[in-house]
């Protein structure tokens, strides 16, 4: 399956599109919404619905012609035009400098060039959401009246922030570690996808590898630490043959353990492999 050889038609928008619909699709990812259950507040067409609805704003990151934190919150705002609540902040946090930048390594550049206009606008996105966030923050809370004035007195940017948030949130660790997970998770689809035809077949296999490689921080949020970490280890257990993958999708199912940030990689890491020319069909 040759990289560069044919080149795709598909837009950078496009990708971006795609790698949504192709992430919630894949059947099984152990917790999350795909083609076979549904949360009773949050279905897969919502996840569909907001694949369609920010598709302006990521046609706006093509350009590069307004900021990161304006195309973002645009694009948390479309998201919020349905009726199941958030489905992709942390995805559109990456998917969005990844466009703007024209990959990785643009994007690295990019993020570290915004500023605390930008920081204000994440923030704002942040409070029409019910993403999870830490029970306390003693620095930046999002329900502090008197956040924004901080982030202006103390010139936080949305890079600086995401550099306050690196060692309890995945998706702001990768704004500064050059995307270097979502990147891995590209690699994993080309060598999966040699060896089972269509590269939609290898995602669920690819996002069992995600989750036995890192612990899902949105878990930890949720459910605290140790929870994480023992979804971690039984995700290698499945991959080691000791457990099953159905009875581990059933188990974190009937907890209501969802690994939503390692999904949101699982998106980024699509977009980047779409981009390189990896055939899904």
């Amino acid at each position: 399956m040759a990289r560069k050889e044919e080149q795709l038609a598909y837009r950078p928008s496009e990708c971006a599109q795609l790698a949504m619909m192709l992430e919630v699709c894949a059947w099984n990812k152990p917790g999350n919404v795909d083609r076979c259950h549904d949360y009773s507040d949050t279905w897969l067409e919502h996840f569909l619905a907001t694949m369609i609805f920010t598709r302006l704003a990521f046609e706006d990151a093509e350009r590069a012609q307004r900021s990161i934190g304006e195309i973002f919150y645009d694009a948390v705002q479309a998201n919020g035009r349905h009726r199941g609540g958030n489905t992709h902040f942390g995805a559109l946090l990456l998917l969005i400098p990844l466009i703007y930048g024209k990959g990785s390594i643009g994007a690295s550049s990019a993020v570290k060039k915004t500023t605390t206009h930008d920081a204000v606008l994440f923030y704002q996105a942040f409070s029409k959401t019910s993403v999870r966030v830490r029970e306390k923050d003693d620095k930046y809370d999002i329900h502090d009246p008197m956040v924004y004035t901080r982030l202006h007195t103390e010139a936080q940017t949305m890079y600086t922030l995401m550099e306050y948030s690196a060692d309890h949130d995945m998706v702001a660790r990768e704004w500064i570690n050059s995307f270097s997970l979502s990147n891995w998770t590209a690699s994993q689809l080309w060598a999966a996808s040699e060896s089972t035809g269509a590269g939609k077949n290898c995602i669920s296999g690819v996002f069992l590898q995600l989750m036995a490689k890192e612990p899902d921080t949105f878990i930890a949020k949720k459910w605290g630490i140790q929870v994480a970490k023992d979804t971690h280890e039984k995700a290698k257990a499945v991959l080691a043959g000791s457990m099953s993958p159905h009875a581990f999708d059933d188990e974190c199912i009937a907890k209501g353990i969802n690994p939503g940030s390692l999904a949101d990689i699982m998106i980024a890491g699509l977009y980047i492999a779409l981009m390189d020319g990896w055939r899904w069909e």
